[in-house]
């Protein structure tokens, strides 16, 4: 078990998880979830993996950008152009109304840190963030970054990310971020463009 004081002195080092959720889920039992220091290939003859990225960012030199024919509205209650969303952006993966809504009823749940991209003039949903927010340790972080696929490639994916961080600029001490590595979107490659560093690798091992 790590300390609130070892996890802020390395967030995405110490944790393949943000605090609040480490200190509240358990690992079931035919699962590991081990940082790439620890990993060694003995472990893959008895379990399937899965690494993860995990990332920092100091919310400092945010980039301000815009991009043209789109808006930021806001998500506070669109829970079904969330499930929309994302189940339209991703080929291996849902959700389901319930679940989203479940994100609203957890501690760190922040109604403005739920944004939209609308096209302007269709109002047709292109891209949408959700946020966490922990008050107890000032963390942000980002859950739900996700673009049409047909709008990628026009900078809506970093537009949503910097929306976010600029909002908690001046409130969060930092934020961190966490995805597939094989994932087909390359979500890694758009938060470092938007500012988040670090080589943290999490493996999330399920014996075979």
């Amino acid at each position: 078990m790590i300390s609130l004081q070892q996890y802020l002195l390395d967030p995405c080092g110490t944790a393949s998880i943000p605090y609040w959720k480490y200190t509240r889920i358990a690992v079931p039992p035919n699962m590991l979830i081990v940082h790439q220091r620890e990993m060694t290939d003995d472990l893959l003859l008895e379990y399937r993996d899965e690494p993860y990225f995990r990332l920092y960012h100091d919310l400092k030199n945010i980039r301000h950008m815009t991009v043209q024919d789109v808006e930021i509205v806001s998500g506070e209650a669109a829970d079904a152009e969330f499930v929309q969303l994302i189940n339209e952006s991703y080929t291996d993966l849902s959700v389901t109304a319930e679940q989203i809504a479940g994100y609203r009823h957890t501690p760190v749940y922040c109604p403005g840190l739920w944004i939209l991209l609308k096209e302007k003039g269709t109002q047709t949903v292109v891209a949408g963030g959700i946020a966490d927010y922990d008050k107890e340790i000032g963390e942000l972080i980002l859950e739900w970054i996700q673009v049409l696929p047909p709008y990628r490639g026009r900078g809506c994916g970093q537009f949503t990310v910097n929306t976010l961080l600029t909002k908690m600029q001046n409130t969060a001490r930092f934020a961190t971020v966490s995805g597939k590595m094989n994932a087909l979107s390359a979500p890694e490659r758009l938060y470092r463009k938007c500012g988040f560093a670090g080589t943290d690798v999490w493996h999330i091992l399920t014996k075979k």
